[in-house]
């Protein structure tokens, strides 16, 4: 089967890559694919659900791209130096102090503010003499940008230059690797990261700072740099896809629009989890870089080669989940990856899920009317392989 380059932004591709996922798995659950930029070919797309689970938490797979030259002639900036581009035991020793401070009970101690928060950008909605508005510019962008700005003690964060770098992080409009949106926002972020040292306050940034494990041991400046950079892209890139994408399911299934509507207290929390698992926030995970030969769902990965988990694949898997392709609220959740699974398990998954829950009920329970506008042209989908959303999301009430 002709296998097409995921790393070019197909429109037909984005706006359904459930499609393709599922052509790959019923010829196998691992498949080497063809991705422009890669150097580093060859590439492994893993699309089963059980070879999803294994890679993400196979030691053979590594996630530190800077290790024995794997991705050569690429430069390295201060926003590398975060856990998710690290391995044991550096990645032991990262996640360990940042889950010292990034805890349950900071994430709840959220919520009131989450909720002022997502009561007053509804406010904003509903004062709207036409009636209409981008939900993404309206809701699901200043809500989790707002929250993890607050969380990290940067309420004044430049939104539209963040923005900008964050999504060509993460969905690069050149297929030609480059670290300039890199090197921008760790500038951006060392001056931030100073500035707090120079007046802390009781914010998580602040705590990361302060922090010292039992040995003494602090984060380096340029660990710092890194960690604010995945908080603050992780923190807000996931939510606002989390919401958009779950207003669009729910839409696109009135029925079970309709059951929510009728018991948010019974089906609100597996409604978020239904919502994950059939179109969540990241499609496919960074690369990891194999460590050694090695057999990954019947395909023989070669030392150096590069694999892709795609979450987006795995949870659609028929071996996995009954009627994969139909949106459930009242399924079971079994165990779906669109937080990951293993080491890199999303340290962020309890906020998003807040924030995912507070958000969708406000906005159902404001706007009992709520529909996609019809007058608006087709949905244009985020580039790239990585990350699953529209760019905007035009809605009427």
């Amino acid at each position: 089967m002709p296998q097409p380059d995921i790393s070019v932004n197909d429109a037909d591709f984005h706006a359904d890559p459930y499609s393709f996922y599922a052509r790959l798995r019923a010829a196998g659950p691992v498949h080497q694919v063809e991705v422009t930029a890669a150097e580093y070919a060859p590439t492994f797309l893993v699309v089963g659900y059980e070879e999803s689970r294994r890679a993400l938490n196979h030691p053979g797979l590594l996630k530190n791209w800077t290790a024995d030259e794997v991705l050569p002639g690429i430069a390295t900036t201060p926003a590398n130096s975060n856990m998710l581009e690290a391995d044991p035991p550096h990645h032991t020793r990262l996640r360990r102090m940042v889950a010292r401070e990034f805890t349950l009970r900071r994430v709840q101690a959220m919520r009131p503010r989450v909720q002022r928060i997502t009561d007053e950008l509804l406010d904003e909605m509903a004062a709207r003499p036409q009636r209409t508005a981008d939900l993404i510019k309206a809701l699901a962008f200043p809500l989790p940008m707002t929250v993890i700005g607050e969380l990290l003690g940067v309420p004044d964060l430049d939104r539209e230059r963040f923005s900008h770098w964050s999504k060509e992080v993460l969905a690069p409009t050149s297929v030609t690797p480059s670290t300039t949106a890199h090197q921008k926002l760790g500038d951006y972020l060392a001056e931030l990261v100073e500035a707090k040292a120079e007046d802390p306050g009781e914010d998580l940034l602040s705590a990361l700072i302060r922090t010292r494990d039992e040995d003494g041991d602090a984060l380096s400046p340029d660990e710092l740099i890194g960690m604010a950079f995945l908080l603050l892209i992780a923190g807000h890139e996931t939510t606002v896809n989390l919401i958009s994408n779950g207003t669009r399911a729910l839409l696109a299934h009135p029925d079970q629009l309709a059951a929510l509507r009728a018991d948010y207290d019974g089906l609100l929390d597996g409604a978020i989890e239904e919502m994950l698992r059939y179109d969540g926030p990241v499609q496919n995970t960074t690369y990891r870089y194999a460590r050694e030969d090695m057999e990954l769902g019947g395909a023989a990965i070669p030392a150096g080669a590069t694999v892709l988990v795609s979450l987006a694949g795995a949870d659609r898997d028929p071996g996995r989940y009954e009627a994969p392709d139909a949106f459930d609220i009242r399924r079971a959740p079994q165990g779906h990856l669109a937080f990951g699974h293993g080491l890199h398990f999303c340290i962020g998954a309890p906020l998003a899920r807040m924030e995912g829950r507070i958000a969708l009920r406000g906005l159902l329970e404001r706007f009992p009317d709520l529909a996609e506008d019809p007058a608006e042209e087709a949905p244009t989908y985020i580039g790239g392989s990585l990350i699953r959303g529209v760019t905007r999301l035009p809605v009427r009430w």
